[in-house]
């Protein structure tokens, strides 16, 4: 029997998985899906900032796409901490296409000019 606590909304429900995936502890059927994806194929989107070369900013904030497997979570990290972006810069411009053969893209969340 594995304990987690569901992430999924503030309510933070204190679930139970056995062996076979059956879930017990949820209020939402949210908890059932959270805790058998967590159990089988955890996934996280990134949340960071890269470097970016600006008279205006020394960092960019930045994100995946979509969430990524959480065994490749360190090196997409890596990969992040390499990169220098040239401004301007967009929300929703790609700054780094497939990072780490994950399929995702990682994203600018903030505009930059100049």
């Amino acid at each position: 029997m594995k304990e987690l606590i569901c992430i999924i909304c503030p309510r933070g429900c204190r679930l139970k998985v056995d062996d076979n995936l059956n879930v017990t502890g949820n209020l939402c059927p949210r908890g059932i899906i959270y805790a058998k994806t967590e159990m089988t194929n955890p996934t996280r989107v990134i949340t960071s900032t890269v470097k970016i070369n600006s008279k205006n900013a020394v960092r960019l904030s930045v994100k995946t796409a979509q969430a990524v497997p959480k065994a490749k979570m360190f090196d997409c990290m890596r990969e992040l901490d390499k990169v220098m972006v040239e401004a301007p810069i967009h929300i929703g411009d790609v700054v780094i296409h497939n990072i780490c053969e994950t399929g995702v893209d990682v994203i600018a969340t903030k505009d930059i000019e100049e």
